[in-house]
């Protein structure tokens, strides 16, 4: 999916996760030896989700703008929405982590859980054709009159399709998963979690990544959480 495209921006720009980025929990007495920034198997995987989740949102809230103004979209920051899903999500989330350890361990176990685990997968594979189909109408100073309603379209069903998935990943598939290990087994996989992240994007790379997804809201108009707030609700 075209991944040389996008790391050696990325990788120097923006990636993935810091252990810095976390607030210092208190210990107290003899307890406190165990470092105060550790991350369980299960925080890294949501917490990577919410970097995704975003992406997504950026996505939807372009949508309308390029049905009403598509001139007012800048490419480049769906390119670089894009490639950020493209490295941290697609090439590290879902093929290093869910596909490798996760999904395999569910299916085994079975359960509600393990009849997910084939959509997931196919739901992976069209996320990957989605990217690769942003990334090319994306890579110009502006968006072809005639990609606008195919985009704003794609992008909308991508944005409906992930956040079922990884609602379901959140409620069903990493809850069972983490009942396949013991404690100790448990505890070792959030080692080797930070360990293969590491290995691709050295480190601090969730805090690059926040730092990436920031710049593309601040890019797309999105930075500020206020203008997300509802309205009262109708008076009765």
């Amino acid at each position: 999916m075209g991944i040389g495209v996008y790391s050696a921006g990325f990788l120097l720009n923006a990636c993935m996760r810091g252990q810095n980025a976390l607030p210092e929990k208190t210990t107290s007495g003899d307890e406190g030896e165990k470092s105060s920034e550790e991350v369980t198997a299960t925080e890294d995987l949501m917490r990577e989700h919410g970097v995704l989740r975003r992406a997504l949102l950026a996505y939807a809230e372009t949508v309308p703008k390029l049905r009403g103004n598509p001139f007012s979209v800048i490419p480049d920051m769906l390119q670089r929405t894009a490639k950020l899903f493209r490295a941290f999500g697609e090439d590290y989330h879902e093929k290093k982590l869910e596909e490798t350890y996760i999904f395999p361990a569910v299916k085994r176990a079975g359960g509600q859980a393990s009849g997910l685990t084939g959509i997931l997968i196919l739901q992976h594979q069209r996320g990957r054709a989605i990217t690769d189909y942003i990334l090319t109408v994306t890579k110009g100073s502006k968006i072809d009159p005639s990609d606008t309603e195919p985009l704003a379209k794609t992008l909308e069903s991508f944005v409906l399709m992930y956040q079922n998935h990884a609602a379901r990943e959140d409620t069903i598939v990493f809850p069972a998963w983490k009942q396949t290990l013991t404690a100790k087994q448990y505890d070792e996989m959030g080692d080797k979690f930070e360990d293969i992240e590491h290995q691709q994007f050295g480190e601090d790379g969730f805090e690059k990544a926040l730092r990436e997804i920031s710049e593309i809201e601040r890019g797309l108009g999105f930075a500020d959480l206020a203008q997300f707030t509802s309205p009262p609700p109708p008076a009765r």
